[in-house]
């Protein structure tokens, strides 16, 4: 469907090739019809048909008739419409623009009655080459697509592989597409170009012929050893899953270019997505440093718990002489805090000025750390005065509240929690952020119909909330026994949380944890057991871990439930389901 400003740029376009009076005429009466109730084509076709048209007059009755099909998402008569207009018309704009609607709804008579007239007004118009090419792959007639690919091909350069490339996959069948691709990716049209030799891979790749995107990559990688080709090549090698190729190829384009910093961050994003995030943090340790190179070593080495690297890091960024930014001070900040140097982050904390991006997220860090240091009616205390700051708004001030409840709650004062959120309620009655969080909390402290109002509040206000949806259906289930009438719509929720984030280990979860519940052990099993792959934290052990039992693999649960308590020692629906069990 056009959008509203592909008819305003169409309009214009074509009013250039009418005389001056017409121009202007075609120009009221297209503003006009916006407000007429009966449709235009009706009002032109009852003009009397013995009064005569000049020619200028016919075409602004056919592009009056054209534009209305086009606002009205009749493509196949707007087309028809231009195309009309078109060979009366001297601006070859209009024929190609006819033309290439008459592409769109695949009508190849239409299409070569525009093109005619294109190449009447403007012989050489690459555009022109291109249509013909495609209007011959639409009717099976692929030897002459080939010829005029090939002499697009021929003049090489950008233009000519993007137009190449709108054509194939334009296509409906892709498989001759990438015939014929096969057939132009030739050295001499590709030339010395290692862009042309990796953006053909990837169009032969998108057409779905792996085997030629593989060659033409391989080929682009002996011939230029450029960054571009071995990125490529990687992905090429994690796309059939094979990790350990992707690896070997970054590994030799590190060799050759060792300090190359798109290499070093895919290859550590590479390293990082097998599960080694200390080698990821090492791979970006060499060769030039910036904020982005810091800022992901400082991630990569904090997903490791690597503190020695997050040691080095930290004397790196502390002795590094130049003059800090925000974002290099916040940064120093948050190293300071993974290695425990609390009273230094605050002090990098406070040295962000005001008028910085990163002065509020600053401060809540701040309020953070003053907790950890024991001084929590300090931090409480400076959150008080960070909301009367944050008052005018109200992203700022929910997440302050959030804060503040969030520090009480983990003091072991959930009522004091509580009474926070119902407090930030009271100014943002609909922060669903706010909600959902007071929710979790009121069902943690077991007032389970609270959390249940706060949720299906969420929902009402957020309908795709995938975080609220599976949160109310795990606390339907959670609470459920097998035949209860909840669990339908637990079910349904968590139904829908899924289609959302189909992805996502807490959801999957969830649907595991209600199969369990609803009788279906089987069924639990490999939901949970995907959940525990994705996710292997406590909460998810402790589900895991109590089907198994109940399905006999005690030892298995076993060791599942202790790696959970490897990760979380206090968690409490592991205990729990460890006691219930066990003893």
């Amino acid at each position: 469907m056009h959008s509203a400003r592909a008819l305003h740029d169409l309009k214009f376009r074509w009013i250039g090739a009418l005389p001056a009076a017409f121009a202007v005429a075609l120009c009221a009466l297209l503003g006009a019809c916006a407000s007429m109730r009966m449709s235009a084509p009706a009002r032109i076709a009852t003009t009397p048909a013995a009064v005569p048209v000049a020619a200028s007059d016919d075409i602004l009755l056919k592009l009056l008739t054209a534009q209305f099909a086009l606002q009205n998402s009749d493509l196949a008569a707007s087309a028809k419409g231009f195309t009309e207009a078109a060979e009366l018309s001297p601006d070859p704009a209009l024929a190609e623009e006819a033309t290439r609607l008459s592409l769109s709804v695949r009508d190849w008579p239409l299409a070569r009655r525009g093109l005619a007239r294109w190449q009447q007004l403007a012989p050489k118009d690459l555009g022109i080459v291109q249509s013909r090419a495609w209007i011959a792959l639409g009717e099976k007639r692929s030897d002459d697509a080939y010829t005029d690919l090939d002499a697009l091909a021929a003049r090489g350069g950008d233009q000519a592989w993007r137009l190449i490339a709108q054509t194939l996959l334009g296509t409906d069948d892709k498989s001759a597409a990438a015939h014929l691709l096969g057939r132009l990716a030739t050295p001499a049209h590709l030339t010395a170009q290692e862009a042309n030799w990796v953006a053909v891979s990837q169009l032969a790749f998108k057409l779905g012929d792996k085997a030629l995107s593989q060659r033409l990559a391989d080929a682009a990688v002996t011939q230029f050893h450029g960054d571009d080709s071995y990125v490529w090549s990687a992905r090429l090698a994690l796309d059939r899953g094979d990790k350990s190729a992707a690896r070997a190829i970054y590994a030799e384009a590190l060799t050759r270019d060792p300090k190359n910093l798109r290499l070093r961050g895919g290859y550590a994003a590479l390293l990082a997505d097998s599960g080694d995030n200390a080698g990821a943090a090492r791979a970006l340790a060499s060769g030039l440093q910036d904020d982005t190179t810091y800022a992901a070593r400082a991630a990569y080495a904090a997903r490791a718990d690597d503190k020695p690297a997050l040691n080095s890091l930290y004397r790196e960024l502390d002795s590094e002489k130049v003059a800090r930014s925000g974002k290099r001070l916040y940064l120093l900040g948050q190293v300071a805090e993974m290695i425990d140097k609390r009273d230094a982050a605050l002090a990098w904390y406070r040295e962000i000025s005001a008028d910085d991006e990163r002065w509020f997220d600053a401060q809540m860090r701040e309020a953070v750390v003053l907790d950890r240091l024991g001084r929590t009616d300090k931090a409480l205390d400076f959150l008080h005065q960070l909301q009367t700051q944050a008052a005018d708004d109200n992203e700022q001030l929910g997440s302050a509240y959030l804060l503040e409840a969030d520090l009480l709650a983990r003091k072991q004062r959930p009522r004091d929690a509580l009474a926070v959120y119902t407090r930030a309620l009271d100014t943002m009655p609909d922060d669903t952020r706010v909600l959902y969080a007071r929710a979790l909390l009121a069902v943690d402290q077991g007032d389970v119909a609270a959390g249940e109002h706060d949720l299906r509040q969420v929902i009402e206000l957020k309908p795709d909330d995938a975080e609220a949806l599976n949160a109310l259906g795990y606390t339907l289930a959670d609470r459920s026994a097998r035949g209860d009438p909840q669990q339908p719509e637990a079910l349904a929720l968590i139904e829908r949380a899924l289609k959302l984030k189909p992805d996502e280990p807490a959801i999957i979860d969830s649907m595991g944890w209600l199969r369990y519940r609803m009788g279906d052990l089987d069924a639990s099993l490999k939901a949970l057991r995907q959940a525990y792959a994705k996710q292997p934290d406590a909460d998810i052990a402790a589900h895991l871990g109590e089907v198994l039992w109940v399905k006999g693999a005690h030892d298995e649960a076993l060791r599942i439930w202790d790696a959970g308590r490897k990760k979380d020692a206090k968690n409490k629906t592991l205990l729990e389901a460890i006691k219930r069990l066990t003893t």
